[in-house]
């Protein structure tokens, strides 16, 4: 390593520690260790996600600010599917920690690592997550990968992907196919697209929020039996659901939420809006299933704890032969989201 770069390192780790310091008393030993000392609770519930440009998102497309922001939420929203309480009262453990491994390419400079670094902090402090620790390497290419960790009492009030029963109903968070046409945005492939639709869009794609509050919300209120959340478009995840929990899942096409400005956005590229919504990833909407009793339960208990998360029924549970994902009103030909290749 050449001198240059250990003072850069030593910079952005500098940086790192003003910037993501918090005055958080679960933490016994945070930013500046070799380790993390963190005040928890009985279960850990841990996820890692990880973003590498050219893969997961463009830098020449997104700021290094938008790019933290992603890369943050894409994390969150793994613990959002499994119902985590998300905050802790002052003084108590519990609440999320966040740890950052940060993959740096040459001619990544100071003013991109602080603006990243602001990224993930802002979206940090709006869901009371604490950025505990991390690390930082030379990297062929950009990479973030976030390792998070929630907290439970008790691991049955988590849900998890293989509960779902025959009978059941299929609801969605939100509204879908917004990031799927943001992605297009920003690769200017929707020229002509009204100014204002197009930067919503954008955003949609740029910074989603991750639906911590309506995950726990779900997770409380009783008769949810299965939950994930859309990061690789509905098509793949639901499918994941129902092999997961061993059943046949039939959801509506014409049933989906479409964010504002993908019947446009759609229209452009050339496709139906629906299909659209129904492959598009990386929105980070929850899908889950809930017995009928629940209905009503589950949509005022979402609408109580996060008024945007508007609870939409798109299909049901049909039994457990043959388990997998049909689509009603699908044409020929199987519908799938995104897939890794390697």
């Amino acid at each position: 390593m050449t001198r240059h770069e250990v003072v850069r390192e030593l910079e952005l780790i500098a940086e790192l520690r003003s910037r993501l310091a918090v005055a958080d008393p679960r933490l016994a030993r945070g930013l500046g260790d070799d380790a993390a000392v963190v005040r928890g609770r009985a279960y850990a519930v841990t996820s890692v996600d990880t973003m590498v440009d050219g893969v997961h998102f463009r830098r020449g497309r997104l700021s290094p600010r938008e790019i933290g922001h992603r890369a943050l939420a894409g994390a969150l929203s793994d613990l959002a599917a499994m119902g985590v309480d998300g905050r802790a009262a002052p003084g108590s453990p519990g609440g999320i920690q966040a740890y950052l491994a940060l993959g740096l390419p040459g001619g990544f400079g100071l003013d991109e690592g602080r603006a990243l670094l602001d990224g993930a902090a802002e979206l940090a402090g709006a869901h009371g997550v604490t950025i505990a620790g991390g690390d930082i390497t030379a990297a062929p290419a950009l990479l973030l990968s976030f390792t998070v960790v929630g907290w439970a009492d008790d691991p049955g009030a988590l849900v998890g992907r293989d509960g779902a029963r025959p009978g059941d109903l299929v609801g969605v968070t939100g509204a879908l196919g917004g990031s799927a046409a943001g992605l297009a945005v920003t690769e200017d492939r929707l020229v002509g697209l009204e100014p204002s639709l197009a930067e919503a869009l954008r955003r949609r794609y740029a910074t989603p929020t991750p639906r911590l509050a309506a995950g726990h919300a779900l997770a409380e209120v009783g008769g949810v039996t299965a939950m994930l959340d859309v990061s690789d478009g509905l098509a793949t995840d639901a499918a994941h659901l129902a092999r997961a929990s061993g059943v046949a899942i039939e959801l509506d096409l014409d049933a989906l939420p479409l964010g504002a400005g993908v019947a446009d956005a759609a229209g452009l590229l050339g496709e139906d809006p629906a299909v659209l919504a129904a492959r598009g990833g990386e929105d980070y909407e929850l899908c889950f299933c809930a017995g009928p009793a629940s209905r009503s339960a589950v949509e005022e208990a979402v609408a109580v704890a996060d008024p945007t998360a508007t609870v939409t029924w798109i299909g049901e549970v049909t039994g457990r032969a043959q388990p997998g994902l049909r689509f009603r009103g699908a044409g020929p030909g199987e519908l799938s989201g995104f897939e890794h290749r390697f």
